[in-house]
């Protein structure tokens, strides 16, 4: 089975980052994958402000990021640049940990100006950590995600198309990736 892992990197919970992580999340189950979310929120603190590489609550996070063929990576947009909770999660994890993965951006923000934002600061970033295979980001303004009062997720028409789009990218690709995987493990 293809396993996905959704990180979630908001500081907050509830949140329109969460949100559509998780429509994300319910999407690809639909499409018959695995898919497991964390959220870099639940890992204590002093772990992440002290850069404890060794911290047991980064254990589980890093063995689903290990057989993971794909990665989702949701952050809001604060002063034009991802969380610091996320960068904190990011640097605690093994050098090349996005080696061999799709990866999938996915950012909100109160307003369209800092689009770029997930071009110029995360990017380089997973880059560093081994990405090679990131797609397209989807960046979704909060006006377009409406959280209703039973916790669902209403997007509106563009951003929810948009979203559809790269997510049937993101499983194609994934199984793409997982497919040559095998035939070169079976060709050695």
């Amino acid at each position: 089975m293809t396993n996905i892992l959704a990180i979630a990197g908001s500081p907050s919970h509830p949140s329109r980052t969460y949100a559509i992580l998780e429509h994300a999340a319910k999407t690809l189950s639909q499409q018959g994958l695995n898919l497991d979310i964390i959220s870099v929120r639940d890992i204590p603190a002093e772990d992440l402000a002290y850069g404890r590489y060794d911290s047991l609550a980064l254990e589980k996070p890093k063995a689903l990021l290990e057989k993971a063929s794909g990665v989702i990576i949701a952050t809001p947009i604060y002063k034009a640049a991802y969380t610091g909770v996320l960068k904190a999660f990011l640097d605690l994890l093994p050098q090349k940990a996005l080696a061999g993965k799709v990866v999938l951006p996915i950012a909100t923000g109160g307003t369209i100006a800092h689009l770029l934002s997930v071009e110029y600061a995360l990017k380089p970033v997973l880059s560093e950590l081994g990405a090679r295979h990131i797609l397209s980001t989807v960046y979704a303004v909060d006006k377009q995600i409406q959280i209703q009062p039973d916790g669902s997720v209403q997007l509106d028409e563009e951003i929810n198309q948009r979203l559809q789009d790269v997510l049937k990218e993101f499983a194609l690709a994934v199984n793409h990736s997982q497919n040559a995987a095998k035939e070169f493990v079976l060709a050695s």
